[in-house]
């Protein structure tokens, strides 16, 4: 893709490798930059740094927390989880499933004002989301389940589950990829290059660095499994026809270095104060060891100094534990600029073998044409036993969603009433509408089929409603009643109950009617291969092909086409 002259947001364009990029962007010559950190501090130093390298680009600074609403967008973690209203909104906003679910994003906010043509994502997401530590929350959860079953109910233990429910993984990482697709896709985004991580610096199984006394740690295993989720859903972004041309590159080693200084040593962006514990103050090591801090040890006032590199967000390190992951057979390490240009080929249509999603694609096993000619053969068995046993093989619910099986009920409606496209689109809507409720009456086998597998049946007067003992749509796990409106009708007939109504026959009408004039835009004299669905394909005064009409509407009404 052409640089030159595109707005550019780069997500974490502070860091290590985003301050790399930026850099290399620039002698491309895009128009605007926007530089997204966590910090004011941070967004504004590096537009600052960046722009006395160049007049002819311009540098917007953007902070905030990516994966929080709007209005949390500058608390810290600690902040929001020591809030109950904070809590609350976090694990909604992951959970729930609302017409405004990702409007609310910092993230989402950001992306359509900013209107990017390229996002270059260089923020370590799976660290973000992982090292949120769901075990130690589910620790404290489970310990106080435990001493409630006995009677002793802590005070804050619903402010442990709230925590805890704010801290689950995968729903995080599900909304977090579900806001920034329809951010990009709203705005017109496209290009979208992701800078992921492989979670153990290329390390296995047998990493030596840790995080606790597990070798490797749960939670750097979860930083690695997030790492993996995150590609998967990233490939199938990828193959999202509206979606921008998406890319990861995915470091597997050290990365490194900013700068190399003498000064204060930071963990976690906080000072290590000194102590010391005085030979004569020696602790004893008896029957029990206290890990909680004895009056013996002495602080010394000042803080932690030394010799250290800066790499980034990966933390600083010592000249030991540098020279240690760094050699030969260790984690080893790439520097920033490599980074950085890899990422500009791969934006720019070259082939630097480096991209994870392209791999994956490249990969994996698909479509076959032995497969393409079994279809046929299992088509006519199946078909073959219908007939047999003079039973329907229309929708059991197994597939989902609900709404494939109440098209494909409703199409197969439509054919014992009026038998092939031609008859349907020749029958009035009032009159296809009385003989389909004719038929759910009269035949209990028919209706029992189909209100059985969770699949209501609403009448054409749409008052009334045929159901089994259970229905798939309205579903809510807090709820088993619902208020009938209008609109609350319309949203359940769309996603799972069978519409007997007129307005529902009129819609299968003009969904027919798209159907043939996409086929008769094929004209009669094109026998090239240019396209399947011709009218030869639907067969109109034949018996309606319940299957192949859905999948059809799958594809033009649903905007569900499979792009490879």
């Amino acid at each position: 893709m052409e640089i030159k002259g595109k707005k550019i947001l780069v997500l974490g364009g502070w860091g290590l490798v985003g301050t790399a990029i930026c850099r290399v962007l620039i002698e491309r010559k895009p128009a605007s930059i926007t530089i997204a950190s966590l910090t004011r501090e941070q967004a504004e130093s590096a537009c600052d740094e960046l722009s006395e390298l160049t007049e002819a680009v311009k540098f917007y600074p953007e902070w905030g927390n990516i994966f929080v609403r709007s209005e949390m967008k500058d608390l810290t973690r600690n902040e929001i989880l020591g809030s109950q209203e904070n809590r609350l909104a976090l694990a909604e906003d992951v959970l729930e499933q609302t017409p405004n679910s990702f409007q609310k994003f910092f993230l989402h906010e950001m992306i359509k004002r900013r209107e990017p043509d390229i996002v270059i994502d260089c923020v370590n997401t799976a660290t973000g989301v992982a090292y949120q530590d769901v075990y130690s929350a589910s620790l404290r959860v489970l310990k106080d389940v435990k001493n409630a079953r006995n009677g002793d109910v802590s005070d804050d233990m619903l402010s442990k589950v709230e925590t805890l429910l704010g801290s689950l993984y995968l729903p995080q990482l599900v909304r977090h990829v579900q806001v920034i697709y329809h951010a990009m896709k709203s705005v017109g985004t496209k290009s979208y290059m992701k800078v992921g991580t492989s979670g153990t610096g290329g390390m296995g199984l047998n990493i030596p660095y840790t995080h606790s006394e597990d070798k490797p740690s749960r939670v750097l295993l979860s930083k690695t499994s997030v790492a993996g989720a995150h590609s998967l859903l990233l490939f199938l972004m990828a193959r999202t026809p509206d979606a921008p041309y998406v890319k990861e590159v995915k470091p597997a080693t050290a990365i490194a270095w900013k700068g190399i200084e003498h000064g204060e040593i930071l963990k976690g962006g906080h000072p290590i104060p000194l102590f010391d514990c005085p030979p004569e103050s020696a602790i004893p090591v008896t029957d029990k060891f206290d890990t909680n801090t004895p009056d013996v040890i002495k602080s010394l006032g000042k803080n932690l100094e030394g010799v250290f590199i800066d790499t980034g967000e990966n933390g600083t390190f010592s000249l030991g534990e540098f020279t240690a992951i760094t050699t030969s057979e260790q984690m080893e390490y790439i520097t920033p600029e490599e980074i950085a240009q890899t990422v500009l080929w791969e934006i720019e249509g070259g082939a630097s073998g480096h991209d994870v999603v392209g791999a994956i694609d490249a990969s994996i096993l698909t479509s076959t044409y032995r497969a393409g000619i079994m279809r046929s053969l299992a088509l006519e068995k199946m078909n073959k036993l219908v007939e047999e046993h003079n039973d329907g093989s229309v929708a059991y619910e197994l597939l989902g969603p609900p709404r494939l099986s109440k098209l494909l009920w409703e199409a197969h409606l439509l054919k014992r009433a009026a038998s092939s496209i031609d008859g349907v689109l020749n029958s009035s809507a009032k009159d296809l509408s009385e003989k389909m409720s004719d038929l759910v009456k009269s035949d209990m086998r028919l209706r029992s089929r189909i209100i059985s597998i969770g699949i209501p049946i609403l009448l054409p007067d749409g008052k009334q409603v045929l159901r089994g003992s259970f229905v798939k749509v309205p579903q809510d796990p807090r709820q088993t009643v619902f208020e009938v409106t209008d609109e609350n009708i319309n949203h359940w007939c769309e996603t799972g109950w069978i519409d007997l109504r007129v307005s529902n026959i009129e819609k299968w009408h003009g969904r027919l009617r798209e159907l043939l004039s996409h086929a008769k835009s094929v004209s009669p004299n094109d026998t090239s291969s240019h396209s399947l669905r011709d009218m030869s394909f639907w067969h109109t005064d034949k018996p309606l092909n319940e299957g192949e009409v859905v999948g059809w509407l799958f594809i033009d009404e649903d905007e569900g086409r499979r792009m490879k």
